[in-house]
């Protein structure tokens, strides 16, 4: 049975006036019945039915980047700040402000209160960590514009941006193949993982189009550090069967796996070649410098800023559906001294 408004104001034990108030964020009402009363409509999963014409309003010209707090690491990366680069090239341009959110998981309806019931944005952009099944069919039912920057595995197609990490990977090793390498190893990165999966993928995907004898590709996901890359080759040569290319994570377990190979004496690429993903911080500065797959992270904001504003721009609710598409973005092969034999 559909909730209503009279019931979330029956819940809280006020009345559907000071319900509508708080849904319009009116100065009136406490700060304190405010997070009462929308902690209740979130329980009882409460959406307006008459939100989706009341958002064809005007415009605030505020764009809203919801992401996850409580992933620190993220706020420590080069790669966070380039896609806020990205975007704000395309917001700005537009006069529209950007404003950073900070929410968990478990808040996934808390940002559908602050930014999308009270009007405070014209339309969001969210991490694909943060956005569930039930609250993209909540965005869907509004019709409020919004795109998702990372791959969507939901049941419905939503508007999202990403970058092509299995197709990158695909041309990764097809690169090693061409040089005359056959037996592969993947380190770095963790199973489960999104990012690790889709690029531990095209890694094997290359080799069963090159028709590579036995398939030999060794994963070893244990990590994205440069400690982690040094400890993985440690126990790769320890173990007896040494791979003669290795296709990295990223630049930092690339770094420990070229430490740890040149204790050893073991030569760069005549006898393991060494490929990466992302050419960003360290790549083109290494002895040797390494060939890399480049992640155009400044170019993934940028891409779902136009997507989204394509969306605030489009007057028809009723043409929303044709935004409703996956955007790949594909990287770019840079090829280095680190894998070239020939």
């Amino acid at each position: 049975m559909k909730v209503t408004i009279k019931d979330i104001a029956k819940a809280a034990n006020v009345a559907k006036s000071t319900v509508s108030k708080v849904l319009n964020d009116s100065p009136h009402i406490s700060i304190a019945t405010k997070v009462r009363i929308r902690e209740i409509m979130k329980q009882m999963n409460y959406i307006p039915s008459s939100l989706a014409t009341g958002l064809a309003r005007q415009k605030c010209h505020n764009i809203s980047l919801i992401i996850d707090l409580t992933r620190r690491n993220d706020f420590l990366n080069f790669f966070f700040y380039n896609i806020i680069g990205g975007i704000e090239s395309v917001v700005g341009p537009n006069n529209y402000e950007l404003t950073i959110s900070n929410v968990g998981r478990e808040e996934s309806r808390d940002y559908l209160t602050r930014y999308v019931l009270s009007q405070k944005a014209d339309g969001i952009i969210i991490d694909n960590s943060i956005l569930t099944k039930d609250s993209a069919e909540d965005l869907r039912n509004l019709g409020f514009p919004y795109v998702l920057i990372g791959e969507w595995s939901g049941p419905k197609m939503v508007p999202c941006v990403d970058i092509n990490n299995r197709l990158g990977a695909t041309r990764l090793t097809q690169h090693l193949l061409e040089q005359g390498y056959r037996n592969l190893a993947f380190i770095g990165g963790g199973e489960n993982e999104p990012l690790f999966e889709s690029r531990s993928a095209g890694v094997i995907d290359a080799l069963l189009q090159e028709d590579v004898e036995g398939n030999p590709l060794r994963i070893y996901p244990d990590g994205n550090t440069e400690k982690a890359g040094y400890h993985m080759v440690s126990a790769i040569l320890e173990h007896g069967e040494i791979p003669d290319a290795l296709v990295c994570m990223n630049n930092f377990v690339a770094f420990g796996a070229l430490k740890r190979l040149k204790e050893k004496g073991i030569s760069v690429p005549q006898e393991i070649g060494i490929v990466t993903f992302d050419n960003e911080p360290l790549a083109p500065y290494t002895t040797p410098a390494l060939t890399c797959l480049h992640m155009d992270t400044f170019g993934l904001g940028a891409g779902a800023a136009e997507l989204l504003m394509s969306q605030i721009q489009e007057e028809s609710q009723a043409n929303q559906d044709k935004f409703l598409q996956q955007k790949w973005l594909m990287p770019e092969l840079i090829v280095r001294e680190s894998s070239t034999k020939r």
